[in-house]
């Protein structure tokens, strides 16, 4: 069992920087892909960054192209999300994921476990 914890979430005005950590507990997930959602109040979830089980390799959402950017440090077991140039419709709960498989996905169901979610807030 794999239990992934956010951190890092806040309020920060638009234009400001915010980075994301995961850590897991439980056994290490340094094989896995690493994926990060976010779900907007009243909207459904949707993925934002994926990355491999080695960080060699990383899909991002359009939307977030150029702004955020996902990392991992397998000898600490931790994921990043660093997020720069924020928007308010960047606003949402943002959730880690922990694949099945050592690749990177952006599809939900790829994914085995699911932090509780750390909230960001960006005001204009």
């Amino acid at each position: 069992q794999v239990q992934p914890v956010e951190s890092g979430g806040g309020l920060v005005q638009a234009g400001g920087s915010l980075r994301l950590s995961c850590a897991a507990s439980g056994r290490t997930f340094s094989n896995y892909g690493l994926g990060w959602f976010r779900q907007a109040a009243g909207k459904e979830r949707e993925f934002v960054a994926a990355i491999n089980w080695s960080g060699t390799m990383t899909y991002s959402t359009d939307p977030v192209k150029g702004r955020f950017t996902i990392s991992r440090d397998n000898a600490k077991n931790t994921v990043y999300l660093q997020m720069n140039s924020l928007k308010p419709e960047d606003t949402a709960v943002y959730y880690c994921a922990v694949g099945y498989s050592s690749g990177y996905s952006s599809q939900p169901r790829t994914y085995a476990y699911w932090g509780q979610g750390t909230q960001v807030t960006v005001s204009s």
